[in-house]
């Protein structure tokens, strides 16, 4: 499968594996931004894609930075997204957080996937589990 990167901005750093047999890529920061304490901000990453139809970009928390409580929300981009790629981060905790340019801000992996036939339905298969919420299976 190949990912094309198309740079929007010269500053742009292309995603990349850090390591051999790593899933997710980092994906890094165009701007010098700060988030505070409670507040969510999309971050220009100054890229954008191309990759198959059948193919879904996932994005994800970078481990180092979600540890200090900062995290990732509306993590899809499609196939058919063209635009600039903006991760949405969120500050959980009571700090402002500083993000620099070229900072590691989230990971993305590159996943296949299935759409499903959708068929309305009066019924559903039972199941040991039935209707149990959370909690379900205990502690």
């Amino acid at each position: 499968m190949i990912l094309k990167i198309k740079k929007l901005n010269p500053e742009a750093k292309i995603p990349k594996y850090a390591h051999e047999g790593d899933a997710g890529m980092d994906v890094l920061s165009c701007e010098d931004v700060v988030i505070k304490s409670g507040e969510k901000k999309a971050i220009k990453t100054g890229i954008s894609a191309e990759f198959p139809k059948e193919y879904v970009a996932l994005v994800w928390d970078k481990g180092g930075i979600a540890n200090k409580g900062i995290t990732t929300i509306a993590g899809v981009i499609d196939s058919n997204y063209r635009g600039e790629w903006l991760i949405l981060l969120f500050n959980t905790s009571k700090e402002d957080y500083i993000i620099n340019k070229g900072d590691k801000i989230a990971q993305v992996l590159i996943q296949k996937f299935e759409r499903a036939e959708i068929r309305e339905s009066e019924d559903l298969g039972e199941t040991a589990r039935g209707e149990g919420k959370f909690g379900s299976t205990g502690k």
